[in-house]
């Protein structure tokens, strides 16, 4: 299902409603939020402010942590992780775009990892496109989508936000 009119707004609607739920349901009231740079952020910024999250919002950057950074090497404009809260013990809620492989959340909770040891992560991501690699999946998911072999999603913004579908048709 190639649905290059995902509406993001909508995606968020349905991972805010998701959220709320096992807040309310888990007494999550003091959770933390963390984004993986940089569709994830854009997506966790929208998602902080709307479930009214107090601590700021902590911001991943994996370049490092990557299994690929050998091969790949590094953007030129790497900007380090922030992280403005103790995680040691706490509840956090990563936030990522796209779902895809689960190389990404593997390097993530690499990374979150080197900060403390959480009681709990789980795992928001606007689109969860399947085809896994590693047993990851995500707990709140905005869309499922099903693409083509070659073809990819990616997240456009920061300000007007758009998810496009290229590749082969």
């Amino acid at each position: 299902m190639n649905d290059a009119t995902t509406d993001v707004k909508q995606c968020v609607d349905e991972m805010i409603t998701q959220i709320r739920a096992e807040i309310a349901n888990n007494d999550l009231s003091e959770m933390l939020m963390i984004g993986i740079h940089t569709g994830g952020v854009w997506i966790a910024e929208r998602l902080h402010k709307k479930l009214n999250i107090e601590p700021p919002l902590g911001k991943l950057n994996i370049a490092f942590y990557r299994d690929d950074f050998s091969r790949i090497g590094t953007h030129p404009q790497v900007t380090p992780s922030k992280l403005p809260f103790d995680i040691e013990d706490k509840h956090l809620l990563l936030v990522d775009d796209v779902l895809y492989t689960g190389r990404t959340i593997r390097a993530a909770l690499n990374e979150i990892f080197d900060y403390g040891r959480p009681a709990s992560v789980r795992l928001a991501v606007l689109i969860d496109r399947g085809e896994h690699e590693l047993p990851i999946q995500a707990d709140f998911v905005g869309k499922r989508i099903t693409l083509k072999q070659g073809e990819h999603a990616k997240l456009t913004g920061p300000e007007y936000l758009t998810l496009e579908i290229t590749g082969t048709e």
